[in-house]
């Protein structure tokens, strides 16, 4: 509302500077950039992050399968980051384990069980890809969502952001030429300035 205000204040104001004009004009403008294109900017981002999360969600479930390993060993604990996207650490038991790919082929190796003690013959459940090779589990969609309005969100603060910094650039240089030209009218006229005849 200020700005609109500003902009009709100096509308007719004997007062007014070129430069008064341009500010109020420039916050008008921020205010409407503000308002419609940095929210569309935000929906357009978040729009193209959760197309493209969901079509990663879909590749990732048809080509990853759950399988069941049986513990050989346990080795160590270790944290371990959770496979899923999820923030923070677990600790884990690394195992050897032995499990039947998708494709009925057999594999072994070291895998993060999730027992809290494996013993051996204990069984957990495995995320694999196409060839057996232990994998992620797929990105749930409550996630990817979740991911998706965040970075709209953080697309519309950037795009709001970048609008008042071009705003206050703007101003800045305003301000400086306003100076420059108060400068220069002084080194004319001060000298003159209080002396009789000098016409001040």
């Amino acid at each position: 509302m200020r700005a609109i205000t500003g902009v009709w204040r100096w509308r007719h104001n004997p007062l007014r500077r070129r430069t008064d004009f341009a500010e109020a004009w420039l916050a008008l403008v921020t205010l409407v950039l503000m308002v419609f294109a940095a929210p569309a900017v935000g929906a357009l981002c978040g729009s193209l992050t959760d197309a493209s999360l969901r079509q990663a969600v879909t590749e990732q479930r048809r080509h990853r399968h759950v399988t069941s390993a049986v513990v050989r060993r346990a080795e160590q604990r270790a944290p371990v980051s959770e496979p899923d996207g999820s923030m923070g650490r677990t600790t884990r038991t690394r195992v050897v384990a032995n499990w039947t790919a998708y494709d009925g082929s057999s594999h072994s190796g070291t895998l993060a069980s999730p027992l809290k003690a494996p013993a051996p013959g204990a069984t957990f459940r495995i995320w694999t890809d196409d060839h057996g090779r232990p994998a992620p589990r797929p990105m749930a969609l409550s996630a990817a969502d979740t991911h998706a309005v965040f970075s709209g969100i953080c697309a519309a603060a950037a795009a709001a952001g970048l609008v008042e910094g071009v705003r206050r650039l703007i101003v800045w240089r305003l301000i400086r030429r306003r100076y420059e030209r108060l400068d220069r009218a002084w080194a004319r006229y001060g000298p003159d300035w209080g002396r009789t005849g000098a016409g001040s």
